[in-house]
């Protein structure tokens, strides 16, 4: 490694002492200075400041999970609940020992780790009924209309248009639970009865309605039904603790839709975005109440609307102050937003490659966003191994600690996935599997319209054949007559809620948060 021309002793008793605190903390590794590991500079990282956010980088294959791995376990370790999404399906071994080996020992050794085996309190979940897990499901009415908009890449016309379908159904009462009453709520604005509905609040075009209705179904094909639906998914869920003080480590196995990644990492948003909903200000507690590990993170940005970078970046600062921690997980810096990298007052930069020339342009725009430092940086982040990274976090103060050049410790769970059948048990034996496993289907937007369209077509029927069937005038008129059948269909509750919107969500607006999802109650 290329470092300045002071005496090595100098520079590694100057760097570890920016590590130095006196509060709790969380060992990274051991400090690397021209190729040599000093175990005894320990490189370490506050837990007070794991609320100030973070980003892991590096190329594929430098170790970026295993990192995850390593501070999930910690956090554990210390009482603080963390989630992560297995996207490989590699990160369920966290519940498991590690396994003993000539490897692990040559870690721990060089970097000073007493290491044990140990497994750690964990939580499986799925996305609907794909994969393993606990099912999360949320309502199309939580969703909301922005983050469903990145989803189902609409632009920035059509978005607009599906917040409009949204405003209308919360005012109807029309509840939007799974894809099929947001189908039929669009299906009934532009049809011969619903089309003057929202008329004097810009109207909804066939054009712009078709597109949704496509999008809509495209993402059915993908498997995204089951996504959406009840019971849905409590994200205070993800901030217990176990019996035993640890915090739980919920994971959320996503290898079934790894094909699909713009759906988890929008899914992923929901998820932050509800907790920012339900949490109250708690300022800067001794330690976080959860750390959120945002994995794929590029794949949340490719191709946002300014309007959703901005709420990103709303979240992520506001956030914080609720005791929440969010780490994004990417390939380069360059791939978060430079208003959301300013948030992020922790990195762990793994190796990057420059074989093109847009790597090299990528490598020098990484060294330019950390602190002035001794080491040559371009050198070091291309000479880096597997499970050795460049760091800088906050101190207990709040100010960047020196660049610190690290060989991680090895994590002390199994690195690796745990058989399918450990998976399977951990799942079905968890206190959350009766609660959300099997999928309800309640009455909502499209059993309302159903039975409407049916009602009104019966009406129109009755009132046809009653004309048809009129007397002559002079026939004497009945005394009391028993309500017709067109009376009694009108004057139907199904009827009424959708002529009058009458129904448990009449003349309400759902309250909405910074991306339009519906703030539940806790």
């Amino acid at each position: 490694m290329s470092v300045s021309e002071q005496p090595p002793g100098a520079e590694v008793t100057g760097i570890a002492a920016g590590y130095a605190f006196d509060g709790p903390a969380l060992e990274l590794g051991a400090l690397l200075w021209n190729g040599v590991c000093h175990p005894d500079a320990r490189i370490r990282v506050p837990l007070p400041v794991l609320n100030r956010h973070g980003l892991v980088a590096g190329a594929t294959g430098t170790g970026k999970t295993k990192t995850l791995q390593l501070i999930a376990e910690q956090l554990s370790a210390n009482g603080v609940p963390v989630f992560l999404a297995d996207v490989k399906g590699d990160v369920s071994g966290i519940a498991a020992p590690g396994r003993d080996g000539e490897r692990v020992r040559e870690r721990a050794g060089q970097v000073g780790q007493e290491w044990r085996g140990r497994g750690f309190p964990c939580e499986f979940y799925g996305l609907g009924d794909a994969g393993p897990g606990v099912p999360v499901r949320a309502t199309v009415t939580s969703f909301g209309p922005v983050l469903l908009s990145k989803v189902l890449r609409l632009n920035q016309t059509q978005e607009q248009s599906l917040g409009l379908i949204f405003h209308y159904a919360d005012a109807k009462g029309l509840e939007l639970v799974d894809l099929k009453d947001l189908r039929a709520v669009v299906a009934f604005l532009v049809s011969d009865t619903g089309k003057a509905e929202l008329k004097g609040i810009g109207g909804l075009s066939t054009a712009t309605a078709g597109v949704i209705l496509r999008s809509i179904t495209a993402f059915e094909q993908q498997g995204a039904g089951d996504f959406f639906g009840e019971p849905e998914f409590d994200t205070a869920e993800l901030l217990r603790t176990a019996a035993d003080g640890r915090g739980i480590v919920s994971v959320l196995e996503l290898p079934a839709v790894r094909d699909e990644p713009q759906l988890f990492s929008t899914f992923l948003m929901w998820m932050l975005a509800d907790l920012f909903g339900g949490l109250p200000e708690v300022g800067d507690p001794e330690k976080p109440k959860l750390v959120f590990f945002f994995d794929e993170a590029h794949l949340l940005f490719s191709g946002a609307s300014k309007a959703f970078l901005e709420s990103i970046t709303q979240t992520v600062r506001l956030i914080r102050s609720k005791g929440v921690g969010v780490f994004f997980v990417t390939q380069t810096p360059k791939d978060v937003p430079a208003d959301v990298l300013a948030q992020l007052g922790n990195r762990v930069q793994h190796a990057l490659r420059a074989f093109t020339p847009d790597d090299a342009k990528a490598l020098k725009a990484t060294v330019r966003t950390f602190p002035k430092s001794p080491y040559d940086l371009e050198e070091v982040l291309t000479g880096l191994g597997t499970g050795e990274a460049v760091i800088t976090v906050l101190s207990e103060e709040g100010t960047p600690t020196p660049v610190a050049a690290t060989r991680l410790r090895a994590p002390e769970s199994l690195m690796g996935p745990i058989d399918a059948a450990a998976l399977d048990a951990a799942v079905k034996g968890s206190p959350l599997y009766g609660r959300y496993a099997e999928a309800v289907d309640r009455e909502s937007a499209y059993e309302k319209l159903t039975a409407g369209q049916r009602a009104a077509e019966a009406a129109a029927l009755e009132a046809e054949r009653a004309s048809r069937e009129q007397g002559a005038e002079a026939r004497a008129p009945r005394e009391k007559e028993e309500p017709s059948l067109v009376e009694q269909v009108v004057g139907s509750g199904i009827f009424k809620s959708l002529a009058r919107s009458v129904g448990t969500q009449l003349g309400r607006e759902i309250s909405r948060s910074i991306f339009g999802t519906a703030r539940r109650r806790r």
